[in-house]
C-alpha cells in the first residue's frame, strides 16, 4: 500500500510535469546544432549507418539484465504478471514484440532504473512520455523505486488510468 505522502508526491510530479514546457524540455536534453559532427549527417552508405547505431533487442537487452540482476527467467516473469507462456514467446521469437505494458512490467520486476528501463523500452520500439500521465506515474515509480507491481498499479488507478 503506498503512503499518502508517496500519493502526494506523485500528484505533484506528474502535475508539474504535464505542466512543463516541452520546448524547455528539449532545450535542457537537445545538443547544439553545432555539436554535430558534419560525419554524423552524412553517412558513407545505409548498412554503416545502420551498424553504427544499432542497439541491442529487447531480448538481449531482457535476458542480459536478467543475468545481471543473478534472477531466474521465472522469477522474473512471476514478478512482472507474465505467464510462462509469453514469457517463452519472447525468449524464443526474435521478431515479437510485446506490448509497451509487458516491457514496464518486467522493467520494474528487474528493478530497473529509469535509465535502463528507458534503454529496455527503446530497444521494444517504445518510450516513456512527458506528456502522458501514465507514463509520468511509471517514472516516478522508477525514479523512487517503487517497483512491487501491486503498488504501481494502485497509483496509475489513484490517478485515473488504466493499471498494466
Amino acid at each position: 500500500m503506498l503512503a499518502e505522502k508517496t500519493l502526494i508526491e506523485l500528484k505533484e510530479y506528474v502535475d508539474y510535469c504535464l505542466n512543463h514546457s516541452p520546448a524547455e524540455i528539449l532545450h535542457a536534453c537537445a545538443p547544439l546544432e553545432s555539436e554535430i559532427l558534419e560525419e554524423d549527417r552524412q553517412p558513407a552508405d545505409l548498412d554503416e549507418f545502420i551498424q553504427s547505431r544499432r542497439k541491442p533487442s529487447l531480448r538481449h537487452l531482457l535476458f542480459s539484465y536478467i543475468d545481471q540482476r543473478g534472477a531466474s527467467d521465472s522469477e522474473i516473469y512471476k514478478k512482472a504478471g507474465i505467464d510462462r507462456r509469453h514469457f517463452s514467446k519472447i525468449r524464443s521469437n526474435p521478431d515479437y514484440r510485446p506490448r509497451k505494458n509487458t516491457v514496464i512490467s518486467l522493467a520494474l520486476a528487474l528493478q530497473l532504473n529509469i535509465e535502463e528501463a528507458g534503454e529496455l523500452l527503446s530497444s521494444a520500439g517504445f518510450s516513456l512520455s512527458d506528456s502522458d500521465t501514465s507514463d509520468l506515474v511509471i517514472q516516478f515509480c522508477l525514479e523512487k523505486e517503487i517497483y512491487n507491481l501491486q503498488d504501481v498499479n494502485e497509483a496509475l488507478y489513484n490517478l485515473g488510468v488504466k493499471p498494466l
